[in-house]
């Protein structure tokens, strides 16, 4: 590390430094590259791509604007680092392609293939998501609308049952024997972004006595996006029926369940937006408020994050230490 570096790891702050755990490695994305990290045949694998800047006067850094474009930005790029470590995976690991996969290959060559695969992850990925936390509690809780006429506590009634669709999956997959050494990766990014923010060397021993839990991971900004959704469903769908009376006379009909679904489905971008600018203001602050705030997600990242082994330590330090800027501070939250 750079004499630049080592100065800035001299004082407590908190860094735009994260990532996600990948098959036998870990991603992570500083401000100006991104690196995956995969162990392999009892060696570190660092892979470095540089970022694209965003200029600050671009309308895609703006306020609201910035938070689902960032989100689906991380998508596409955690499913490229996941499809690469499973390339650098170590052989007896890795899967035999399928006939269709070759024959796909073969037809749009490798470089369009792997677009293309990218491409049906990141949909599937999201779909599967819509569909089972957000389209699936839709669906169930429209059927209350004939017992319960307010607003505010059916969409309350739909988010409850959002929140235990959530929790179920959650502990699902957290029971998952393949998931257990990802969640062990992630344990591992979480505990050594806590080590570098506490302004410590990183190594094993100084990142082995961190929590291994962290106010700005992924898993708490999707529980923050369930009770946001909450609120902002509740007051735009009060606002619509104000607005359209003759549709609060359609309510308890299925075309009114339809109307109401879709409508909220088209609010989903605003909910991840100010979802985006609340964990952004609350990772900047550290105070009662803001650990009131994230410490639901805080205890939910004990299902998704388990303690590391050193060699999955080894892998976090190398990449992290592949994204920090050279320039002190660069990457201050």
């Amino acid at each position: 590390m750079s004499n630049n570096n080592e100065q800035q790891c001299c004082s407590q702050f908190k860094t735009t430094i994260g990532g996600q755990a990948l098959m036998e490695g870990i991603m992570m994305r500083g401000p100006e590259k991104d690196a995956v990290a995969v162990r392999t045949n009892g060696e570190i694998k660092v892979e470095i791509t540089p970022r694209k800047v965003r200029s600050k006067k671009s309308i895609l850094t703006w306020p609201l604007i910035r938070g689902p474009v960032n989100f689906f930005d991380s998508q596409v790029v955690g499913v490229k680092a996941l499809m690469r470590s499973a390339d650098l995976a170590p052989e007896d690991e890795q899967e035999i392609p399928s006939k269709f996969d070759m024959w796909l290959e073969k037809k749009l060559g490798n470089e369009r293939f792997q677009k293309v695969l990218i491409n049906i992850s990141v949909f599937l990925g999201l779909g599967l998501s819509i569909v089972l936390f957000f389209l699936l509690p839709m669906v169930i809780g429209s059927f209350f609308d004939q017992w319960i006429h307010n607003t505010l506590l059916l969409n309350l009634v739909e988010g409850v049952v959002r929140m235990i669709i959530f929790m179920i999956y959650m502990l699902l997959v957290s029971r998952m024997k393949e998931m257990k050494r990802v969640f062990a990766y992630h344990g591992a990014e979480h505990k050594t972004i806590r080590c570098y923010e506490a302004g410590l060397e990183l190594t094993v021993e100084n990142i082995r006595t961190q929590t291994r839990l962290h106010p700005r991971c992924g898993t708490s900004f999707l529980l923050v996006v369930m009770v946001i959704s909450i609120l902002l469903f509740s007051v735009a769908s009060t606002l619509l029926l104000a607005l359209i009376p003759s549709l609060a006379a359609m309510k308890g009909g299925v075309l009114y369940r339809i109307i109401m679904i879709v409508f909220k489905l088209l609010l989903l971008p605003l909910v991840v937006a100010v979802t985006y600018e609340i964990n952004r203001w609350a990772g900047r602050h550290d105070n009662r408020f803001t650990k009131i705030l994230t410490a639901p997600g805080m205890w939910l990242q004990n299902f998704t994050t388990n303690e590391p082994d050193d060699e999955m330590i080894e892998v976090a330090i190398a990449a992290v230490e592949a994204v920090i800027p050279e320039e002190a501070g660069a990457d201050r939250w």
